[in-house]
């Protein structure tokens, strides 16, 4: 068993994994369960469907806009531990709205339950990455955070897979059975006591989200890794609010085959995860990121080509197997793994570069200004996504702005790299001239 993997017989890391991993699976069952029943029974029109897409990831995305900074100071605050436990509480009680949203097909009802999702993950977003470097020692933080990725992309795969299969009544079901399963969960996480217990909190939302980002991000390197973290987010924005309507309207195929896209770009993140993780063998760096922001655009470049090339048909759906035997869906799925390998290649050095920087005391806070500027950029990308194709922007021509997007990733990348190798640099000579 590699170091990494060994997290996973521990205490210290398990209940945790095991909490993020069901909340994850939740988040993606309940919302791929959402989108599949409005986009393939309840709405009749390609530009609502994808409308709606791009509206429900904005919803899901506005709470870590608006309460991230509160969240942060509660985590920094308090025992991690605690705000777990409660939260996976709070949990249940959403999940028995969004069960009856998906009952009833009453779209108002799951937009209101996706939103409290949005807002539960809010408070949970910063405990999960601020409590590794307080339970894990310096040279594991970047295996766990890597588990931590693969691990939420698995259960993003899982969710997406049960959510995009099941009829709408069992979803319901599962939603409440998979919440109450998070609750006992979390109740095993070891106490994670405040290193910083006299964090004052400012509920006042505005005030206190300026105050945070700005103290955050006029640290160079904080800024680089932040705003390369927030084009990745939302380059996955952009293409998460896009796979159901390009399965159906670009590619004319069906639900099974919109499932089997997020299953596969979920399992290509997950396996980025890992691979950089053993490239970097545990230390934290951003030395491979600039290459895998450009391998990303390249894979998006060619998706872009097959879908603005792909063969007019007659207006039937294709199933998964019929959709699989064409020509050219195995370089769509290529494209689509591509894509997501290098994303998690990207992300996850950067992720473990916010929470081993700064002092533990002001982890959460950290990640709490990442999730800020993350939730801004991811809000921005899904209201100009819905404003493009209001305006008659095909779904091909929004894969290339992804595409166009990977350029500035990777100049932001390569610019944390060079400010890392001079910080550390600067660090090597002031031990020496101690």
């Amino acid at each position: 068993m590699t170091p990494s993997f060994r997290l996973l017989a521990e205490r210290r890391f398990l209940p945790l994994f095991v909490t993020q991993f069901l909340g994850a699976f939740n988040d993606n069952l309940f919302r791929t369960a959402m989108i599949m029943l409005v986009t393939f029974e309840v709405l009749k029109d390609p530009t609502a469907e994808a409308s709606f897409s791009a509206v429900a990831g904005g919803l899901f995305i506005l709470p870590f806009f608006l309460l991230s900074a509160l969240s942060g100071q509660l985590a920094d605050g308090r025992d991690k531990a605690k705000i777990v436990r409660l939260v996976k509480s709070v949990e249940i009680a959403i999940m028995v709205f969004g069960a009856a949203g998906l009952l009833l097909a009453n779209i108002p009802l799951m937009l209101a339950a996706l939103f409290a999702m949005g807002v539960h993950s809010t408070f949970f977003g910063p405990i999960k990455y601020a409590i590794l470097p307080q339970h894990l020692e310096s040279d594991e933080v970047l295996g766990g955070t890597g588990l931590v990725e693969a691990g939420s992309y698995g259960a993003i795969l899982l969710g997406t897979i049960v959510g995009g299969i099941v009829p709408a009544h069992i979803a319901a079901v599962l939603v409440l059975i998979v919440a109450v399963l998070g609750r006992i969960a979390g109740q095993k996480v070891p106490a994670a006591p405040s290193e910083n217990p006299d964090v004052r909190i400012d509920f006042h939302i505005l005030r206190a989200s300026i105050r945070l980002v700005r103290d955050t991000m006029h640290i160079r390197r904080l800024f680089l890794a932040i705003t390369a973290i927030s084009f990745f987010w939302m380059q996955g924005a952009i293409l998460a609010a896009q796979f159901p309507p390009l399965v159906k309207n670009a590619l004319s195929a069906n639900q099974s085959v919109a499932t089997l896209f997020l299953s596969i770009f979920s399992i290509g993140v997950a396996v980025g995860s890992i691979i950089i993780n053993r490239l970097l063998k545990g230390a934290v760096s951003a030395r491979f990121a600039p290459a895998a922001a450009i391998l990303m655009g390249l894979f998006v470049c060619d998706l872009y080509w097959t879908v603005a090339h792909w063969p007019p048909t007659d207006g039937t759906l294709l199933d998964l197997r019929s959709f699989v035997a064409l020509p050219h869906a195995d370089r769509v799925l290529i494209d689509l793994f591509g894509v997501a390998v290098a994303g998690g290649m990207f992300v996850v050095p950067l992720y473990a570069f916010l929470t081993t920087t700064v002092p533990k005391a002001q982890t959460a806070r950290t990640v709490a200004a990442n999730n800020i500027v993350n939730a801004g950029a991811m809000v921005f990308a899904t209201v100009m996504l819905a404003g493009l194709v209001h305006f008659g922007v095909s779904i091909a021509g929004t894969l290339l702005l992804v595409a166009v997007m990977s350029i500035g990733a990777a100049l932001l990348a390569y610019r944390l790299h060079l400010a890392c190798d001079r910080h550390a640099a600067d660090l090597r000579a002031a031990a020496l001239r101690d």
